[in-house]
C-alpha cells in the first residue's frame, strides 16, 4: 500500500493563521463551494507548452485553493477534476491526468491529515485505472475521521448520468415496494445522488471565461450563486479567490422569493 510521504516542499499547514481571511464576514462564508476548473490547456498554449504542463500547473492551483478555503472556514469544497466526457480526450492526455491524480493523492496525504480535511470522491470512480482507485481508496480511508473540511473530487463525473442513476435506483426500489410512488419528491431524489448528506453548493465558480456549467452538479446547483472569471485556472491565486468570496457575500440570495428590504 502507498506510504505517506514525510516531506513536502509545499504544505497546506496553516495552524498559526487566522481561520477567516481579512475583510470577509465570518457569518457569510459559503458553506459549500464548487469549482469548475477550466483553462489548463489554454494556459499552456499561451506559453507554447504542451497541455500536460498546464495540468501540472493547475495542480498547484488546487493546493492554493484548498488551503485558502480551509483558512476561510469553508466546510465543503468540490472540485470538478475529471468529467465523463474527458475520457474522449487523447489517450496520452488521459493517462497523464491519471498519473497526476495519483501523484496528488499520494503527496497530499500528510497535509490532509494535519489540517483535518476529509477527502471524498463522487462519480463513476470504478472507471479509473486500478492503481489510481487503490490510492484513492487508501486516501479516503485515511482521512475518513477528519472533520474540518470535506474536499470532494468529482472524478469521471457527469450530472446527467448521476440523475439517471438516481432515477434508476428509485425505480428499482419502487418495483420492490421499498418506496411508494407518492413518496418520490425532490428531497427523496437527493438522497439517491452521489452528494447525499452534503449541502447543495452555495457558490459555483468557473474559470477561463467560459459561461456554462458543463454537466456539473446539475441537480444540486439549482439555486447556487454562479461566478464566472476570465482567469485561467492555473492563474487563479489566493487574492482572486478571496475577492470571489467577497463578491458572494455582497449578493442577496432569494431562492425564488421576493427580496427582503
Amino acid at each position: 500500500m502507498t506510504c505517506i510521504k514525510k516531506k513536502r516542499k509545499k504544505s497546506l499547514n496553516f495552524k498559526n493563521e487566522s481561520k477567516i481571511s481579512d475583510g470577509l464576514d465570518p457569518d457569510k462564508i459559503p458553506t459549500h463551494v464548487g469549482i469548475i476548473m477550466d483553462g489548463n490547456g489554454r494556459w499552456a498554449k499561451k506559453r507554447k507548452l504542451n497541455r500536460i504542463n498546464g495540468h501540472n500547473r493547475g495542480a498547484e492551483t488546487v493546493r492554493t485553493v484548498v488551503r485558502s478555503a480551509r483558512e476561510m472556514g469553508i466546510s465543503f469544497l468540490t472540485l470538478y477534476a475529471f468529467s465523463t466526457e474527458n475520457w474522449e480526450r487523447p489517450k496520452t492526455e488521459v493517462m497523464a491526468l491519471m498519473k497526476l491524480l495519483k501523484r496528488f493523492l499520494v503527496e497530499e496525504q500528510n497535509e490532509l491529515l494535519e489540517n483535518n480535511i476529509r477527502l471524498n470522491a463522487i462519480g463513476q470512480t470504478h472507471r479509473l485505472p486500478k492503481d489510481v482507485t487503490q490510492v484513492l481508496d487508501y486516501a479516503l480511508e485515511l482521512t475518513a475521521k477528519n472533520s474540518g473540511m470535506v474536499l470532494t473530487l468529482a472524478l469521471s463525473y457527469g450530472g446527467r448520468s448521476e440523475i439517471a442513476m438516481a432515477a434508476a435506483k428509485i425505480a428499482e426500489d419502487a418495483v420492490r415496494h421499498k418506496i411508494e410512488l407518492g413518496e418520490i419528491t425532490p428531497e427523496l431524489l437527493s438522497k439517491y445522488l452521489y452528494t447525499h448528506g452534503m449541502p447543495d453548493p452555495d457558490l459555483v465558480i468557473r474559470t477561463s471565461g467560459e459561461m456554462r456549467i458543463s454537466n456539473f452538479l446539475l441537480w444540486q446547483i439549482a439555486y447556487s450563486e454562479i461566478y464566472f472569471t476570465h482567469t485561467l485556472w492555473p492563474d487563479l491565486d489566493k487574492a482572486e479567490f478571496h475577492a470571489i468570496i467577497k463578491d458572494y457575500q455582497l449578493r442577496q440570495r432569494r431562492f425564488g422569493k421576493i427580496p427582503s428590504e
